[in-house]
Formats: C-alpha cells, structure tokens, sequence
C-alpha cells in the first residue's frame, strides 16, 4: 500500500539657496495610479525614485517632484497558467526546475519505507516530444539539496506541459504516465493560491516534509513571485481515495529573462 509521507508628499523644508538631490528611495505606502511591472531579474520588493527639478532653488519657490515606483512582478506577468497543469510563456524566458520532492513510497513489514523510482518528462518549445527532466529517487542528493536539475530556454507562446509516472518494483512496471494536457493528476498553481481539497492540512502528518515549506497553514501556496508550483498524483485516479493526495512528484519551475 502506497503511503504519502509527511512542506509611501515627503516633507520638504526651503531654506534660500537649499540644494535638493534626487533621492533613490525604497517606497512602500505611495501607491500611484498604475504601477510599472519590474524585469524578473530586479529585486522582489517595492524600489523607486525621487527627483526634484530645479535641484538647486531660492525661498519662496518650489521644485518639481518627480516620483514612480516599481512593484516587484508576478509571474503571471510573464506566463499564462491554464488549468489544470499548462503554462505558456508570454515572452523568451529562461526556465529552471527543481524536484522539491518525489514521495511515492511504501512502508515495509519491519517499518522501513521503499523509496521508488519517479520519472517526470517535459514538452515545450512546439516539440512533440516529451524531455526527462528527473528519473529517481526521493533519497537522491540533487532532490534532498533542491538544486537546479535543469534549466530551458522557453519560447513565447509555446506552452510548456510535464508528464509524471513512478517504477513499480513488484512486479517490474511502469505505472500510468499522466500528462498535464490530459489529466487532473498533474496541477500548476501560482504563489497565494489555494491547494487543491486534495492536498492534506498543513498539520496533517500525511502532508509531505518537502512540500511544507511551501504551503501556509491556510493551504495556501506560499512560493516566490515569479516561481510556479507542479503538483503531481502518481500513484491514484480515484480522487475519493485516501491515497490521492496529488504530491508524488512536486517541481519549483522559476522563470527569470534570458
């Protein structure tokens, strides 16, 4: 039996003959009217500037003030997430995977568990075949570091769908592939989305250690802003059952400008 095993007008004083500079302000609370997506690559928190035009000005007179503020992006800014699992870049993107984790597994006689092998494919760029991106283990390093495991140049508009399937040892198999073009078992969600009922409360012991840190304790997907979540069910097609708790094979997939 297959068990799931639990991740803001500045104040401003005129003396004669004040010099005022421009100022490079990090701004939180001045929201203007429409705010300017940043590059993926430039820091995830509010930036803006501050000038003043004259710099230099007598009393009695007033400057300029110029301002704008840079919000930090969101990747939907960059792709398209369609249910249940596509994602389709809006631009020429880098994209870069990490396994968060692989947790088909099952609990031995003696209480040992058996990690099983998990192979997960990608199809992007227009191509009509499917890319392994990770054939392992749970106990394999690059999975327990979270590290980079491959890295893509996607094109613009060209959707980008993963597949997912584990090895059965016991009789020598290959399970069900699914695919994300054609089945539920396979999910892109973006940060601040809620998880599918399916996905076991952040408490819950059934909750897997890997997928943790990267869910709040309202099941909400906690994830950088230009980060999407994949979500995969390996083992079950039943969504009543116990078992389906969609977090066999979970990705980060980050998209940052070539």
């Amino acid at each position: 039996m297959f068990s799931e095993i639990s991740p803001l007008q500045p104040a401003m004083k005129t003396k004669q003959w004040v010099a005022l500079t421009a100022a490079v302000l990090a701004i939180g609370t001045l929201v203007p009217s429409r705010a300017s997506a940043q590059s993926p690559t430039n820091p995830t928190i509010p930036v803006g500037t501050l000038s003043a035009f004259p710099t230099i000005v007598q009393t009695g007179t007033k400057p300029t003030l110029t301002w704008s503020i840079n919000y930090p992006s969101i990747v939907q800014d960059y792709v398209t997430v369609t249910p249940p699992g596509t994602i389709t870049p809006k631009e020429n993107l880098i994209c870069e995977i990490r396994v968060l984790g692989a947790g088909v597994t099952s609990q031995n006689q003696d209480g040992t568990i058996t990690y099983y092998r998990t192979q997960g494919k990608i199809r992007f760029n227009g191509s009509s075949s499917w890319v392994t991106v990770f054939d392992g283990k749970q106990t394999d390093t690059i999975v327990q570091q979270q590290g980079i495991i491959r890295t893509y140049t996607v094109n613009a508009n060209q959707p980008i769908n993963f597949s997912g399937r584990y090895y059965n040892h016991n009789n020598s198999t290959w399970f069900t592939e699914f695919f994300s073009t054609s089945s539920n078992n396979i999910r892109a969600l973006v940060s601040g989305q809620t998880c599918p009922n399916n996905i076991p409360d952040y408490n819950a012991p059934s909750l897997e250690s890997f997928l943790r840190p990267y869910l709040d304790a309202n099941k909400k997907v906690k994830i950088g802003p230009l980060d999407v979540i994949i979500i995969m069910e390996l083992t079950h097609t039943d969504t009543s059952h116990v078992g389906y708790d969609i977090q066999d094979l979970v990705y980060l997939v980050t998209f940052r400008k070539p």
